[in-house]
C-alpha cells in the first residue's frame, strides 16, 4: 500500500512538471506571437505628417524652410474631368469648370508664402497645364520627367533644385506617390490639389516635411 502511494505520488509529481512546461511553453509561444506584430508595428515606416488641423511645429518648418528657399512642393492637379461627371472646362483631359477655384484658391496660399524665389514646373498633361495656370499664372510645356516618373522622382526634382529657391512641381498623384517611396515612406494618394512638402535642406539628405490637402490651407496660414 505504502509502494503504490509513493508510485502514484510520483506519477502526479511528473504530471504536474509536465502540465507546467506545457504552460511554460504556451506562455513564451503567446508572448513571441504577440511580440512579433508589435515589433513590426514598432519598425513600420512613418507616415508622412499632416501639416495642418494644429500642427503647429509642422507649420513652423514649413514657414522657415520656405523663408530661405529650401522646400521641393509637389502639388497634384486639381479634379480631372474624364473622372468627374461635372462639366468639364475644355476638354476631356483637362480639369473640371468647378475646380478652377480650387486652383486659384490653392495659388493665393502660395502667393502668401512666397513666389519670389520659386520655380515652377508642371507635367506636359492638360490637367496639370491647366491647374498650374490657374494657381501661379504660369505654364511650362516640355517636363516630361513630372509625368515618366517611376523610380526616378526624387532624383529629378533634386536635379531641378537651386539652391534658396522653392521648387514647386505641379504633377501628379503617381509622381507624389513614386516620391514617397522613394524616401521610403508609405505610400498613399492625397486629394486633387493637395501638396507634398520636402526640405531639401541638404540636397544628399532630403526629407518629407508634410502634406495639406487643398481644403485645409487655412487651418496652417490663417487665411
Amino acid at each position: 500500500m505504502e509502494l503504490r502511494l509513493r508510485l502514484f505520488g510520483n506519477k502526479r509529481a511528473l504530471d504536474l512538471n509536465r502540465l507546467a512546461r506545457y504552460r511554460n511553453g504556451a506562455v513564451v509561444l503567446a508572448s513571441a506571437l504577440l511580440v512579433i506584430p508589435l515589433t513590426l508595428w514598432l519598425l513600420r515606416p512613418a507616415a508622412v505628417p499632416d501639416l495642418a488641423d494644429g500642427n503647429v511645429a509642422g507649420a513652423r518648418a514649413l514657414a522657415a524652410g520656405w523663408a530661405k528657399g529650401d522646400m521641393i512642393v509637389l502639388v497634384r492637379h486639381v479634379e480631372r474631368c474624364d473622372h468627374s461627371s461635372a462639366a468639364c472646362l475644355s476638354g476631356n483631359d483637362g480639369i473640371t469648370d468647378r475646380s478652377r477655384s480650387v486652383a486659384v484658391a490653392v495659388g493665393a496660399q502660395f502667393k502668401q508664402l512666397g513666389l519670389n524665389k520659386a520655380d515652377i514646373y508642371n507635367s506636359p498633361v492638360m490637367r496639370t497645364a491647366q491647374t498650374a495656370g490657374y494657381m501661379f499664372n504660369k505654364i511650362s510645356f516640355d517636363e516630361d520627367w513630372l509625368i515618366n516618373c517611376k523610380g526616378t522622382m526624387l532624383r529629378d526634382a533634386l536635379a531641378h533644385k537651386v539652391a534658396g529657391r522653392n521648387l514647386i512641381l505641379v504633377t501628379h498623384s503617381e509622381c507624389m506617390s513614386q516620391l514617397m517611396t522613394d524616401l521610403e515612406l508609405p505610400g498613399s494618394t492625397l486629394g486633387y490639389g493637395a501638396s507634398l512638402f520636402i526640405s531639401a535642406e541638404s540636397l544628399q539628405a532630403p526629407r518629407m516635411l508634410g502634406f495639406i490637402e487643398a481644403s485645409d490651407w487655412r487651418s496652417v496660414t490663417g487665411e
